[in-house]
């Protein structure tokens, strides 16, 4: 625990307005975007930093007194990866929020941490190009979370994940001393690519203080395709004949009965409820490939079986479609006191079955869930309603959870594929990933950090 000299020394590190010591100031940093019964502690302290000098100052300080220091940008991450097990500073960096630099003829962009990706993409755009990674709640969630958390989103099937688009990283580790890693070229073969280390790492082994991101040209056109099913398999059939058809989506999106039911109530927009599934098909490209990406895909879904096919190719109907899709946890809130939505990934060989039983597990332990996810990559994410404060409920959830990443893993694929491990999963990571490689990450964590300080307990216990 922080003690008032400590409170009053940080005050001196930085602008004293930018250091919250205040217990109501305090309390909603006890809390992320995580839906759980598994709270954090109120931080001692939250600081703002606005340069990389303010996270040097304070992190060599708190590495000095061995205290915890947790960085936190918008804290929409669903995982528990922002929330304080064992108090100390959390690291504001929202403030952090300027674009330093844009080229269009590099087709790179430099950013602070604290940058929204919705004003990275608007930039971007204006210039003809894109940064394709879209996690749901892009609208409000930072470039430093995404790369702590390796966020992903709808366009990963065809473009990637963040992990992807980083050339390079300014990062403060925990002694606050400065790294760079990567270089401001596409291609990089020199030694090894330590940030890609720091992607996903969730602020365990260094702060981001900024990064150069690598854009690339915006698709002329798009067209948005759905296709409704009466079986899930048939659903999974489609999604193996658009790429038969060598038709590669920008997103290829999943819905199951309950999640079409359950938006159409919170968000009406004509989805047909009388559907086992939903498949949403966005493709891009010349607007002269339109029609015949269109026509191969609506053929590979006819021949999948599915009952009916609607195109959207206005900004406006598209928008629709994906206000739709990106209202599902919302929706899903609707139905109980809490939702919790998690995130598991399988081959996609394996979809159809991770479906099906994820719904069986969830019916037999009694539990209302509603399913979507990215299926061209074989990524999806269940959505439980429940009310976290009935115990035996909540009991089981966990015994559904459970069973749901046995499954995962039993089929050849694990435990989270873009939400991360943060606290929430930590307890089934060593059932999850080989002996010797965790072995090898908590080595990496201990030399990165070595007295522990940075978000200390998340994805793995030392």
């Amino acid at each position: 625990m922080l003690l008032k000299n400590n409170i009053e020394s940080l005050k001196t590190l930085v602008k004293k307005q930018n250091v919250l010591s205040e217990y109501e100031e305090r309390y909603c940093y006890a809390q992320d975007s995580t839906n759980s019964k598994t709270y954090g502690k109120v931080p001692e302290a939250v600081v703002f930093a606005e340069s990389i000098e303010d996270i040097q100052k304070v992190l060599r300080y708190a590495n000095s007194k061995k205290i915890p220091v947790i960085s936190r940008g918008a804290g929409t991450n669903m995982v528990g990866a922002c929330v304080c097990p064992k108090g100390g500073i959390v690291l504001n960096l929202s403030k952090m929020n300027k674009i330093l630099d844009f080229n269009p003829e590099d087709m790179t962009m430099r950013v602070q941490p604290g940058v929204v990706l919705a004003d990275i993409k608007k930039l971007a755009e204006s210039k003809g190009l894109f940064y394709p990674p879209d996690p749901s709640n892009y609208t409000v969630s930072t470039i430093g979370g995404s790369i702590a958390q390796s966020s992903g989103g709808a366009l990963a099937f065809k473009y990637g994940t963040t992990k992807d688009y980083i050339l390079n990283l300014t990062v403060v580790l925990a002694d606050g001393s400065v790294m760079k890693l990567g270089a401001g070229t596409i291609k990089d073969a020199v030694g090894y690519h330590l940030n890609q280390l720091i992607i996903g790492s969730e602020g365990t082994l260094a702060v981001v203080a900024e990064a150069e991101l690598k854009l690339i040209p915006k698709p002329e056109a798009s067209r948005v395709v759905m296709a409704y099913f009466d079986d899930i398999d048939d659903a999974i059939k489609g999604v193996n004949n658009v790429i038969r058809e060598r038709v590669f989506p920008s997103a290829l999106e999943f819905m199951d009965k309950n999640a079409l039911t359950t938006v159409e109530r919170f968000y009406p927009c004509g989805l047909n409820i009388e559907k086992e599934a939903v498949l949403i098909a966005e493709v891009d490209g010349f607007e002269s490939s339109m029609e015949k990406q269109v026509n191969c895909m609506k053929l590979a879904f006819l021949e999948a079986g599915a009952s009916s096919l609607t195109i959207a190719s206005s900004d406006k109907d598209k928008d629709a479609v994906w206000t739709a899709r990106r209202a599902s946890f919302g929706a899903t809130a609707k139905l109980a006191p809490d939702v919790v939505t998690d995130d598991i990934i399988v081959p996609r060989t394996a979809l159809a079955k991770m479906v099906k039983e994820c719904r069986d597990i969830c019916r037999k332990y009694d539990l209302t869930v509603c399913i979507v996810g990215h299926v061209g990559d074989g990524n999806i994410h269940p959505q439980v309603a429940l009310n976290l404060d009935n115990d035996e409920e909540f009991k089981r959830y966990i015994r559904a959870k459970s069973e749901m990443y046995e499954l995962a893993v039993s089929l050849g694929g694990t435990i989270s594929a873009e939400h991360g491990v943060g606290l929430e999963k930590i307890s089934y990571i060593e059932s999850t990933i080989d002996k010797k490689a965790l072995d090898y990450m908590k080595s990496i964590k201990k030399m990165f950090d070595p007295n522990n300080i940075l978000n200390p307990g998340k994805i793995f216990k030392l």
